[in-house]
């Protein structure tokens, strides 16, 4: 893969965390709208939906450590032996 598709993946992992993690209990916590597939935790009983989420952001966050470490091997393959 090259530089661009480690990046668009680490934009899309990290929407995902975001979403799953710290707005899922947003909309828990301060709306009264349902579940949906969008916020997937908030189907889990209530100190469940915590952890769920909170395990969604670790999950992402260990992702975009991985896409990025890929991304800096992507970038040192593209400078080629030599640095330049």
């Amino acid at each position: 893969m090259n530089e661009a598709w480690y990046r668009l993946g680490m934009l899309l992992v990290l929407a995902a965390g975001v979403w799953e993690g710290p707005i899922a209990i947003i909309f828990r916590l301060f709306t009264d709208k349902a579940p949906n597939v969008l916020t997937a935790a908030n189907y889990l009983p209530a100190p469940w939906c915590h952890v769920a989420a909170a395990g969604a952001m670790i999950a992402a966050f260990a992702l975009i450590v991985l896409l990025d470490a890929g991304h800096k091997r992507a970038l040192a393959r593209k400078e080629g032996p030599g640095g330049g």
